[in-house]
């Protein structure tokens, strides 16, 4: 049975209720063209021997690069992006016997896949690359050789990181760089992507000090804005190629909703619609959401297919032996079926897949379609299996098919001049080389700002050559690039660390009465010691889990830009947050056994927002219809902040919310007034909420259609509720909150007089 008597069989076999959509993709013929001009001898005749025609946006983006253009490629999955960005790079190399090359990538396990390729390449073109990956797992001894000799280096922007320092030991490679392909790019957003954004700013500083002036491609999963994104990553403007001239067979993508039948589980579920897939011989991959589901379901899988040595499970943790081994296994034939996190969303080669089982929505649909798309690689039929969970995204999606398969992709987000980001990257800049003034077209006007603070700190010192270095230690090493190191918390027990926590995450996680999961064993916090930065656990056997309660109260403050929807002010800049913990819930099996209460002291920190305020008259008109004003204002904010993930490339757990019925903003409009507040949940902020400012009519209408059409009577995990409250989820007001989504829908369209808005 191929993909589409799969799909057939699922249309068949499963209860109506649970196919909420199918869509059919069809076809797409290859288009091909030829660059301006031959490539080099070496190239033309491996490309020959292969039987390589370039496709379109092969050729295209070869072109730009030989123009000295920067470039970002948002090609779908399978569309040949890796020899659109590796054919440049090797004809530079070819003319250039100088000429180096620089691939990062964000995970160790692409680096050495795309090591293997350029080593084939090699042998086959007679080229000297002298290809190598240097990152933390490169012995000592191989480290030296590689940087006098290979001319293409992979690594990571971690190892980047520790390396820009030593800059002086890779003076050969720096002079002759001459293209950095950042592939994946789409992996840094937010705090993490402004560290990237500022670390590759170093990376330029450094390369023009030895003589270097690269081209940057940025390799992209498709995105709402990535000319925009490219800019603010690389800061360059950069050429987009988005049309692919690569051919695709024809598929069927399924929205199959459990939950529209009653008591049916996600998991379960996709579990069997994989085993259904590999017994029916069809190579599948099924995604999972997490390391441990990932192992269920292989587990269940073993126990039902006929051959069990057929099917394998593959996350990151497994030995790299281990991994390569089922990637072969996939790539060769040997494997039918592989039961993954995301770490085989990315473009690990594993050749061509049958059909993609994905259990719950991936967060967005940019990573939804980056799954989906590892099936039909080789132009045959493919399927495709969005397996909804009762989340508020899935729910959505699969009563608004149209909405996923019809809407643009995901806006990414990322704010390299974040002030607590870029102090880090000047002091490990300055540590490189001396800042001086001249470098503020690098890093933005933040960058005169902060030297003072810094000297005044003796971290910078000024000399007659600029601002060097002067604080203890290595400055890499308190620049953590997936978040900060200043206030981070160890768990201990029996004298072991467990992990580390920021925070924000130890008030929430790690309180004393705590119950806190590690590897799928269960620990109870006995103690917390805010000075010293611990949590002391012990290990327990106990059927419960604990949740903190927490009241959020913001004070809105500078305000550095607006957005006008009709009659409606969106304001958007800083933000403070104040957090009380006043206890924490003991629940078992989603009932509440009990509430104990928790001394900690409030949680305060400075980010961004954005903020607007409702008319004076709008509570009134809701208790006359019989609604909670509160419950309808909070019940509006988490739908809100539900439906970001929507328009934006961020999790929900990345931002915060906040609803009152009097806004305190003494001074400013609004004072006094019914309000709702978004604001980033990083320190200082990620540049999400300021985005979200200037698309919040589009917000609201997806929250509107979230809230109402959801079946239930009174709010649920699926509309209103929010896993992250810190109120138990008390107030909400399911009508409530569509009547306030109905108010904001209709200021943002239609005028009103002055006087009914604050």
């Amino acid at each position: 049975m191929g993909a589409e008597g799969a799909a057939a069989a699922i249309r068949r076999d499963a209860p109506a209720s649970c196919i909420a959509h199918v869509e059919r993709i069809p076809a797409r013929t290859a288009e091909y063209a030829e660059p301006a001009r031959p490539l080099p001898p070496p190239l033309s005749g491996w490309l020959a021997r292969e039987g390589i025609r370039l496709y379109t946006h092969q050729a295209r983006a070869l072109d730009t690069v030989r123009e000295g253009r920067d470039l970002v490629l948002t090609t779908p999955t399978a569309s040949g992006k890796t020899l659109a960005f590796t054919l440049p790079v090797l004809e530079r190399l070819a003319l250039d016997g100088r000429a180096t090359a620089l691939y990062l990538y964000p995970t160790k396990a692409l680096a050495n896949d795309q090591l293997r390729v350029l080593q084939e390449i090699e042998a086959a073109t007679g080229l000297a690359l002298g290809p190598a990956v240097y990152d933390g797992d490169t012995p000592a001894s191989l480290r030296p050789g590689i940087r006098n000799r290979s001319r293409i280096v992979l690594s990571n922007p971690y190892e980047l990181h520790q390396v820009l320092p030593w800059h002086a030991k890779w003076h050969r490679f720096l002079a002759g760089l001459q293209v950095v392909v950042v592939d994946e790019a789409h992996r840094y957003r937010g705090v993490f992507g402004a560290n990237i954004a500022l670390l590759l700013r170093r990376l330029q500083r450094v390369c023009r000090h030895h003589g270097g002036d690269p081209v940057f491609v940025v390799s992209t999963a498709t995105l709402a804005n990535p000319t925009e994104f490219t800019g603010i990553l690389t800061g360059r403007p950069a050429v987009l190629i988005d049309e692919s001239g690569a051919p695709r067979g024809p598929g069927e993508f399924v929205l199959y909703n459990p939950s529209a039948a009653g008591e049916r589980s996600t998991l379960t579920d996709a579990r069997r619609l994989f085993t259904g897939c590999v017994e029916n011989g069809l190579q599948t991959l099924c995604f999972a959401p997490s390391r441990k589901s990932a192992e269920l379901i292989g587990a269940w899988a073993r126990e039902v297919v006929a051959e069990p040595e057929l099917v394998a499970t593959y996350r990151a943790g497994y030995l790299a032996e281990e991994r390569r081994a089922i990637e072969r296994g996939l790539k060769e034939g040997r494997l039918r079926g592989v039961v993954t996190t995301n770490a085989l969303e990315l473009g690990i080669d594993v050749g061509g897949l049958d059909a993609v089982v994905i259990a719950g929505y991936p967060g967005s649909i940019s990573a939804t379609w980056q799954q989906a798309g590892r099936a039909g690689r080789t132009g045959g039929a493919s399927l495709a299996v969005l397996v909804a969970n009762e989340g508020p995204l899935d729910q959505y999606y699969m009563r608004h098919p149209s909405a996923f398969f019809g809407r643009p992709h995901e806006h990414a987000c990322l704010d390299p001049a974040n002030p607590n980001v870029l102090a880090g990257h000047l002091l490990c800049a300055a540590a490189e080389l001396p800042l001086t003034t001249s470098d503020r077209a690098l890093f933005g006007d933040g960058f005169e700002d902060l030297l003072g603070p810094l000297a005044d700190h003796h971290l910078l010192r000024a000399t007659p050559f600029g601002h060097v270095y002067c604080g203890p230690g290595r400055a890499v090493a308190a620049v953590e690039l997936a978040g900060g190191l200043d206030d981070r918390f160890s768990v201990v027990a029996d004298g072991h660390l467990l992990e580390t926590l920021d925070r924000d995450h130890a008030y929430r996680e790690a309180h004393p009465g705590a119950v806190l999961l590690h590897q799928a064993a269960t620990y109870r916090v006995t103690a917390m010691d805010l000075e010293a930065r611990e949590c002391t656990a012990e290990p327990v056997e106990v059927d419960y889990q604990t949740a903190p309660l927490f009241s959020t109260e913001i004070a809105p403050g500078a305000v550095d830009r607006e957005h006008r929807h009709g009659t409606l002010t969106v304001r958007a800049g800083e933000v403070r947050v104040t957090q009380e913990f006043p206890g924490y819930r003991v629940r078992r099996y989603g009932e509440t056994l009990a509430v104990l209460p928790l001394d900690l002291p409030p949680l305060s920190f400075e980010t961004t927002g954005c903020w607007w305020a409702f008319p004076p008259s709008l509570p009134g008109a809701l208790t006359a219809a019989g609604l909670d004003p509160a419950g309808a204002l909070h019940g509006a904010e988490h739908a809100l902040i539900a439906c970001l993930p929507v328009h934006l490339l961020c999790d929900r757990a990345d931002l915060g919310g906040f609803s009152t019925l009097r806004l305190s903003s003494p001074g400013a409009d609004g004072d006094g007034c019914p309000a709702i507040c978004v604001y980033d949940g990083a320190a200082a902020g990620a540049g999400l909420t300021r985005t979200a400012a200037a698309l919040l009519p589009a917000v609201a209408a997806t929250a509107r259609a979230l809230v109402a059409d959801c079946p239930c009577e009174s709010g649920c995990p699926s509309c209103i509720y929010s896993p992250k409250c810190g109120n138990d989820n008390q107030p909400l007001d399911k009508a409530g909150a569509v009547a306030v989504l109905d108010e904001l829908l209709r200021l943002t369209t239609t005028p009103i007089s002055p006087d009914r808005q604050c």
